[in-house]
C-alpha cells in the first residue's frame, strides 16, 4: 500500500542516515552489514545501538499491518488494474448492472470468494499481504460506488467471512 511503501522508505532512510553518521559499521557493495561488534561496550557503540533502536521504534509503522488504509486507497493500488477497464470480465467500478448480481449474493459470500479467488481473479486481488479486513474495505468501496450500500464488516461478520473463506479453500483445493 502507499502508506506501507512510505513507511518502509521512511524506515530505510532513517536507518541510512543512522548508518551514514556511524562509520563503525562496515558494508559490502550491496550495503549489507558484514561486521558489527555488539559486545564492545564502549560509549560510542552503546550510543550507536540506541540510535538504531530509536530509529526502528519511530519507524514502527513500517512493520505494522496498516489497518487505517481506506477502501478507496486499496482499490487504487490493487483493484483498479482490472476493475477500471474490466479485464477478464471483471465488473467495472460504477457499473451498477454488472455489480447487481454480485451484490445480491451478499457481503459475506462475495468477500470470502473474492478473497480466495474467483474466476479469473487471483486470491486477494493479486496482493499477497492483503488482510481480510483490507480486502473487505476495498470491496465495500467498489460495491458502494456501484449501487450497493454495504458497511465495514463488524467482528461477527468477519467471523462469518473467515468461516466462508475456510469452506471455499476446501472446495478450491479438491
Amino acid at each position: 500500500s502507499i502508506s506501507n511503501v512510505f513507511a518502509w522508505r521512511t524506515a530505510s532512510y532513517s536507518v541510512g542516515v543512522f548508518l551514514l553518521f556511524n562509520n563503525d559499521w562496515f558494508f559490502t557493495r550491496a550495503n549489507t552489514i558484514i561486521a558489527i561488534n555488539f559486545w564492545d561496550s564502549s560509549p560510542m557503540k552503546i550510543q550507536f545501538v540506541l540510535y538504531f533502536i530509536l530509529t526502528v521504534a519511530f519507524s514502527a509503522s513500517a512493520f505494522a499491518n496498516d489497518k487505517s488504509i481506506s477502501g478507496a486507497q486499496i482499490y487504487k493500488e490493487v483493484c483498479a488494474v482490472c476493475h477500471t477497464s474490466g479485464v477478464a470480465n471483471a465488473p467495472k467500478l460504477g457499473d451498477q448492472h454488472a455489480w447487481k448480481k454480485l451484490i445480491s449474493e451478499g457481503q459475506v459470500i462475495i468477500t470470502a470468494h473474492g478473497y480466495v479467488g474467483v474466476r479469473a481473479m487471483p486470491p486477494k486481488g493479486g496482493k499477497e499481504g492483503l488482510s481480510v479486513e483490507q480486502f473487505a474495505e476495498a470491496l465495500n468501496y467498489m460495491v458502494n460506488q456501484s449501487g450497493g450500500h454495504w458497511i465495514s464488516p463488524d467482528k461477527s461478520m468477519l467471523e462469518q467471512i473467515n468461516k466462508e473463506i475456510a469452506n471455499r479453500k476446501k472446495l478450491v483445493s479438491k
